[in-house]
Formats: C-alpha cells, sequence, structure tokens
C-alpha cells in the first residue's frame, strides 16, 4: 500500500491522523531515534523529517537510523532540493503556493522530480501555504514569502481551492516553526467546507488540547515538532496523539 493511501486509512479509522516532526538540526541521531521509539509506543501515525536549514551532512543517515531501528512511516518534509534521501518512505512534494517566487512553486520541483522518480520515492503532492501566526518564522525568512492574513480566510480558501482543481492531493496550512499563534480554528473549519482534499495543520501547536480543537475544526492531520524537541515526554506523546484520534475505532 502506497503511503498516501495508508493515510487516508488512519484519517477513516481514528478521525485524524498524528505526526511528529523531527528536524535534523535539532536532534542528534541518538535523540531522534529515542524520540521514534517512544512515537511508535503512543501511536503516532508517521515521522515528518525535515528542516529549513541543515547544518550537517546528517539528514540521509538521520533517515536510514530511524527506519532500521523503528516501523513507523518516515516522510520527508522537505526545506529544499537537499532534503531527499531512498531511505524515505515518502516525501511531501511541496509547492509553496502561498508565494509568488516561481522556484518555490515550480522551480525546485522540477529539479527534485527527476532524483525522486531515480529513487522510487513516493511523491505526496502538496499545496504548502504560510498563515500569519504573530512573529516571522525560519520557513517564511527563507523563501521570502508574506503569510496570509489570519482573519482574511477567503485569501487562503481561493488559494487551497486552486491546489485541488491543480490535482494536488493535500493543503498543509503551516503557522511554522516556534509560532506564536497558530492556525486559528475559523481558518481551518472554513477551508474545511469548502475543500474536499485532506488538510494538514502544524506550527504552534503546544497541547493536547489545543491540537484536538484543530481535528474538531477540520483538519485531517495535526503535526507537532518544538514542543517535543527536548521534551520526549511519552505521556506527552500519548496525550497528544489520544487528542488527534478522536474518532479511533
Amino acid at each position: 500500500m502506497k503511503v498516501f493511501d495508508s493515510l487516508l486509512k488512519t484519517k477513516e479509522q481514528k478521525g485524524a491522523g498524528y505526526f511528529v516532526l523531527i528536524d535534523p538540526d535539532k536532534q542528534e541521531i541518538n535523540e531522534a531515534i529515542e524520540l521514534a521509539h517512544k512515537c511508535v509506543k503512543a501511536d503516532v501515525d508517521a515521522l515528518l523529517v525535515g528542516g529549513s536549514l541543515l547544518f550537517g551532512p546528517v539528514f540521509e543517515d538521520l533517515i536510514k537510523s530511524i527506519k532500521s531501528e523503528c516501523d513507523i512511516p518516515v516522510i520527508i518534509f522537505p526545506g529544499s532540493t537537499r532534503q531527499i534521501s531512498q531511505y524515505a518512505d515518502a516525501i511531501l512534494f511541496l509547492s509553496l503556493i502561498s508565494s509568488r517566487n516561481p522556484n518555490n512553486i515550480i522551480g525546485d520541483q522540477v529539479i527534485a522530480a527527476p532524483v525522486l522518480k531515480a529513487m522510487e520515492l513516493e511523491p505526496i503532492s502538496t499545496a504548502y501555504l504560510f498563515i500569519e501566526s504573530g512573529n516571522v518564522t525560519s520557513a517564511q525568512y527563507l523563501s521570502d514569502t508574506r503569510p496570509f492574513p489570519r482573519e482574511k480566510p477567503d485569501i487562503t480558501m481561493a488559494h487551497a481551492l486552486a491546489a485541488e482543481y491543480l490535482g494536488m492531493k493535500m493543503v498543509y496550512l503551516e503557522a511554522g516553526s516556534g509560532a506564536k499563534q497558530s492556525v486559528p480554528e475559523s481558518l481551518i473549519e472554513a477551508l474545511a467546507n469548502y475543500i474536499s482534499i485532506p488538510m494538514i495543520v502544524g506550527g504552534g501547536i503546544r497541547t493536547p488540547d489545543e491540537a484536538r480543537s484543530k481535528v474538531e475544526s477540520g483538519a485531517s492531520f495535526v503535526v507537532t515538532g518544538n514542543v517535543l524537541e527536548r521534551n520526549h515526554d511519552l505521556g506527552l506523546l500519548r496525550a497528544f496523539s489520544n487528542a488527534v484520534h478522536i474518532g479511533h475505532k
């Protein structure tokens, strides 16, 4: 079964899916493996691996090490075309449609596509949209992108619908790593009632209650990252997982 199909099955069975983000710049390999083991115990549905920058040549070793230790889907969440590995299960094939820079929308994708085909790495076409979060995040700064206003959902809705009509499989609403404010529930609900493709929501989600609120508003998948980088607490992971899996059968 393809990874994307398994994600859809997860959403159907559990109500929503829970992803944990591992940033290679913020976790040593042994720490990432420890976190991955706890994610398996906590019923996390997939690991996202990636970051805005890479300060060392650890990306492929990190993914290979996690896959050798844990039977959990590893999906690349690329910050650049440098972040590709044959050892991953899939990659979010992102198009930053909140940008007006053609490199972010199609240029980098053209460079990456032949490599993904040669690796036989499953691409999951995903529209990536930055949402205003109260501060300038690393991804926003490095991509030179203006985030969509929180209080004007119609702008985000039109872009998300265009992504669906272009054939993309998912929409990712991103507040950004360390965001002061997460994606507002009102915006999630507006999109859930307007588009028919799954929606990932991440950035600034700090509590299980907040994660549950995103799902109740219409998020298909919830991502947490910063809150777990230095706190690999199994109880917290389980709390997030239980909060997201509101329809677990």
